[in-house]
């Protein structure tokens, strides 16, 4: 295990986007909680999360002020963490998580009321937006923090692929994730993904496709 200077770039993160994370906290019984959250890392040792009330974790982070965000790839911890709960043999003493790639300890620093208009939950003050110092790093093993991004990106160049072996029904089907993607990629892509999806909507569109 190294214990690192604090520089969330050095597993992959980039200032402005959205990284898909297990945050981990204490329960008011003092057992351990896990939940998938996305966390945009705002630059320095800043982050953000939006969470909706009602959340577990938001009522966690609100009442202790401070929560771990653990980096993974592992598919398995994020489907059990959002089902139900991870088995508290699965938290270290600090409530990181025994097998993450990598982790950081935050603090809260302000906790703000917003809901944005493409929220599917329109009620008033039914998001809050927290944000948060790191105040500590751990990485147990070299990794890159997971962006959603890349996932869409190969899933429509899959699709692209198939456009000329399929009927007309579903090249509109085809058209509808590639919009769908785009937008998700737009709002939480790397600038790679960005790029990428840029290149295949050209694609697209030189194919005589309205996008």
């Amino acid at each position: 295990m190294i214990k690192m200077k604090i520089n969330l770039a050095s597993i992959g993160m980039e200032k402005g986007r959205q990284y898909e994370t297990i945050i981990t906290t204490r329960n008011p019984d003092g057992s351990k909680n896990a939940a998938p959250i996305g966390v945009i890392y705002a630059g320095d040792d800043k982050i953000i999360t939006r969470i909706f009330k009602g959340s577990h974790t938001l009522d966690n982070m609100i009442r202790e002020k401070e929560f771990v965000v653990n980096i993974t790839h592992n598919p398995e911890l994020f489907t059990v963490s959002l089902l139900g709960n991870l088995p508290q043999d699965y938290f270290n003493d600090d409530y990181s998580l025994k097998c993450g790639d990598a982790y950081f300890k935050c603090k809260a620093t302000s906790f703000t009321e917003a809901v944005k208009q493409s929220d599917p939950i329109k009620k008033k003050g039914e998001a809050i937006v927290t944000k948060s110092e790191v105040i500590d790093m751990v990485i147990d093993k070299p990794v890159k923090a997971m962006n959603r991004g890349f996932g869409y990106v190969i899933e429509s160049l899959a699709n692209l692929t198939r456009f000329d072996l399929v009927d007309d029904a579903q090249k509109e089907k085809y058209i509808t994730r590639f919009k769908e993607s785009n937008r998700v990629v737009l709002k939480v892509g790397r600038k790679e993904d960005i790029k990428a999806m840029q290149e295949i909507k050209k694609e697209l569109i030189k194919r005589g496709y309205d996008l």
